[in-house]
């Protein structure tokens, strides 16, 4: 099996604090971090992915070498890892840089030393160190807090400029780099220093909506951007144009300025970008900014990228979005065209298309959390933690209609019957709910723990698993179940329970990390033995022609069945997703459809062994 797409998460963003994104201009990628990854994209292909996973903490900020040969990542717990930028992403050194996290780190123009600032908790809040061995080359005191940001000259005599939230932007001469002086023109956080391209000069911005720029050797103050038409908002972010006349500067206020640096070091407006498609709320402030070659890239706090053309600033901007937490369901719809829906818990639902990656995301009238999910063709159903169960149409990733209804209890799973489009089955801790039209008709306490469920497409039948291991088969009888048989094989709580598409099988799978297959006739095992997680099964999918049967677990795998065969001929997908699978698909027969914690999705292609 082998990786045919990855349509990547986003940068995970903070209210209230800019993300500090990169890039390499010889490769036109940029880097950004979501959780425990490091992602790097193509700005001309955003399909072309590649993702590092190893730090134990959630990484903070990543930096390409100026050879471009190695990246240097920086996590919450303060340490420094570097490993190489292609292949297997090898590592080369780690270092415990800091006591906290790290908010920033920047590579000297030779490819020597790096800075590293961010929270110290009590101790160092800034340290520069050889890339090679990781000693000392310098002493910055002079912060009280937190670094935001620092900042490295690119051409000799290099200079270190600092800047944090205790409104000082420092300067420090080297190396061995010591303290020279400290600049106190803003009024709040300072949250970004970069200097020009060439070293003679840098700017800084704030949360007080002003950009000073300084002298680079000197750090002297030569004007500042001007505040006729500047920023309404706190500035999060700013990056050069790459031949050091032009910054470009990120706001709360949900816009992007361009501006013209004059030889004075005063800044003129140029203009204003506005990102369309925006909704007004608070997901539209812009965090993130990165000028690279001709590629102008905005980050908004909802996690929307888009990539202006540096020289066609009044051409619409190229836009993609994607999941910031852990999605924990997907579902592969036919329709025109094959799609892809997935949920993320924190009530996210995106639309991808197979070859084409994001499609957008479906504006909901109420945002609340997803547990469980469900789709066929036209309709969504959706559990979250508040005992509601919402049906939401949608057309042209609109939805048209969303109706909650209150079932009186915590959903555990839910099942629809797309043959009797106005049922729908919610199980609950003791029970199930049944639901017609939107109503609840009949709650059933069932007298033991339930845990897991699966509807036939006609509305006749039902499985319903329980916390003992065991499979309940009922008839549906208008609102009310007959117990048909008890199965019993699994020693651990049923986690999932799929019918075959040709309803002639069902399989299931539980925390014990075991799958079987069951005949729906004869009620036997038809494949047992599917024993090859390390860790709990969390999702299960039929392919199209019901030959082969996939399973997800928290190990991080997908494992690939094929009915006809014993178990031990599988297909394995070691570390598909960092943090474990939680959704899963079959895009077509030889098309398997993947995500996870990691907030990513991916496409496996099956190739015939």
């Amino acid at each position: 099996m082998e990786l045919s797409e990855t349509y990547a998460c986003v940068p995970s963003t903070e209210r209230g604090r800019g993300i500090l994104i990169s890039g390499d201009s010889k490769s036109d990628t940029i880097l950004y971090t979501n959780g425990r990854s490091v992602v790097t994209l193509d700005l001309n292909n955003p399909l072309k992915v590649s993702i590092y996973g190893e730090h134990a903490y959630p990484a903070t900020v990543a930096r390409y070498s100026p050879n471009g040969e190695w990246i240097a990542s920086g996590d919450v717990s303060g340490t420094v890892r570097i490993w190489g930028a292609y292949n297997d992403h090898v590592l080369k050194k780690e270092f415990k840089v800091l006591a906290g996290r790290i908010d920033d780190l920047q590579w000297s123009a030779d490819g020597m030393r790096i800075v590293a600032s961010g929270d110290g908790k009590g101790k160092s809040l800034v340290r520069a160190f050889m890339w090679d061995s990781g000693s000392n080359v310098g002493e910055f005191d002079g912060h009280s807090r937190r670094v935001l940001s620092c900042a490295i000259k690119p051409t000799r005599p290099f200079r270190i400029v600092t800047c944090g939230e205790d409104f000082l932007v420092n300067f420090y001469e080297g190396p061995p780099f010591k303290f020279k002086l400290s600049s106190r023109e803003h009024s709040n956080f300072v949250n970004c220093v970069r200097f020009a391209p060439d070293g003679s000069k840098f700017i800084t911005v704030s949360s007080d909506k002003k950009g000073i720029i300084y002298d680079g050797k000197t750090c002297e103050i030569l004007g500042e951007l001007s505040s006729d038409d500047g920023h309404k908002g706190s500035i999060y972010a700013v990056s050069w144009s790459p031949d050091g006349q032009q910054v470009l500067t990120v706001s709360a206020d949900k816009s992007a300025k361009v501006w013209d640096i004059l030889d004075n070091g005063s800044g003129t407006l140029k203009t204003t970008l506005n990102c369309p498609g925006s909704s007004g709320g608070v997901d539209d402030m812009l965090v993130g900014c990165l000028w690279q070659n001709d590629h102008i890239v905005t980050v908004s706090l909802g996690g929307t990228i888009s990539i202006f053309s540096a020289s066609d600033l009044d051409k619409s901007p190229f836009q993609f979005s994607g999941h910031m937490k852990n999605v924990s369901s997907l579902a592969v719809l036919k329709g025109n065209a094959d799609y892809i829906l997935s949920g993320s818990y924190d009530g996210l639902i995106c639309k991808w298309m197979l070859g084409r990656g994001f499609c957008g995301k479906l504006q909901r009238t109420q945002n609340s959390q997803i547990k469980c999910f469900a789709a066929h063709e036209e309709e969504i159903v959706t559990s979250g933690y508040d005992n509601m169960i919402s049906r939401i149409s949608y057309k042209d990733d609109q939805c048209t209609n969303e109706e909650s209804v209150d079932i009186g209890n915590q959903p555990k799973d839910l099942s629809l019957a797309p043959l009797s489009p106005d049922l729908l089955l919610v199980t609950f801790e003791s029970g199930v709910v049944f639901l017609r039209d939107g109503k609840v008709v009949s709650t059933i306490n069932l007298g033991f723990t339930v845990t897991a469920l699966a509807v036939t497409p006609d509305g006749t039948e039902a499985i319903i698993g329980g916390q003992d291991g065991k499979l309940h088969l009922y008839s549906i009888n208008g609102d009310s179940l007959t117990e048909e048989a008890v199965l019993e094989k699994h020693r651990g709580a049923i986690s999932v329970i799929r019918y075959s598409p040709d309803l002639s099988m069902f399989a299931s799978g539980d925390l014990n990390r075991e799958a079987v297959v069951w005949d729906r006739v004869s009620r036997e095992m038809k494949l047992k033995n599917m024993l090859y997680h390390s860790a709990r099964i969390n999702c299960l999918a039929w392919s199209p022609n019901s030959t082969m049967v996939a399973t997800g677990s928290l190990d991080t795998c997908v494992i690939v069945y094929e009915v006809d065969k014993p178990a031990a001929s599988r297909m394995t997908i070691k570390g598909a997703h960092l943090g474990g699978v939680y959704g899963l698909g079959f895009a077509d027969d030889s098309h398997v459809v993947s995500s996870g914690e990691d907030a990513c999705i991916r496409v496996w292609s099956l190739t015939p062994q």
